[in-house]
């Protein structure tokens, strides 16, 4: 009985060092591990992502070099002075090249903001939408900043192929400093 007792003894003594291991070394150094592994699996996340970031810097590079060269180009193309007879001149110039007809532009008042003068310019014409999308084509090729507020077209009653067109631009210049 004795020797039962001890064995009962010696068995409860390894139950309670091994539960104790257990609980106390095994289970702590687990959520370590764990955690470890966590933290290394967010560094390389972080890691990739850098990475693919890397990569795309020469695409974004070379998009904020071409942005550049057309807001150099933007600015280069806001005069100095007004020069609108010049201007109603060429838009005449490129309708009557695309043979429009019954052609109308009419400037507008102009309206200030900082060291801009903005002159807002109806234009009105008739023409086949080849001739149309022409115009417009060369219209973005002066070389003068143009903003275009509002394009109307309208097929004509008798449905013959020429469309009326209605356009509202606005023309910058700059302010005389000084």
């Amino acid at each position: 009985m004795f020797r039962e007792k001890k064995q009962i003894v010696i068995f409860l003594t390894a139950a309670v060092v091994f539960g104790g291991f257990i609980l106390f070394r095994y289970i702590p150094v687990s959520k370590d591990m764990d955690a470890v592994k966590n933290e290394r699996a967010a560094q390389n996340l972080i890691i990739a992502k850098g990475i693919s970031d890397g990569e795309q810097l020469p695409a974004f590079t070379e998009q904020l070099q071409k942005l550049q060269e057309r807001l150099d180009n933007y600015e280069s193309n806001i005069p100095g002075k007004k020069d609108l007879g010049l201007f109603l001149k060429q838009i005449a110039g490129l309708m009557d090249r695309h043979n429009l007809k019954d052609q109308a532009i009419q400037p507008l008042e102009e309206i200030k903001i900082n060291e801009l003068i903005c002159i807002p310019v109806t234009m009105g014409c008739r023409g086949n939408l080849t001739e149309i999308f022409g115009f417009y084509r060369n219209l973005q090729e002066l070389d003068r900043q143009i903003r275009i507020k509002q394009v109307k077209l309208k097929n004509e009653k008798d449905y013959n192929g020429e469309i009326k067109m209605e356009t509202e631009i606005v023309i910058y210049y700059r302010t005389q400093v000084g």
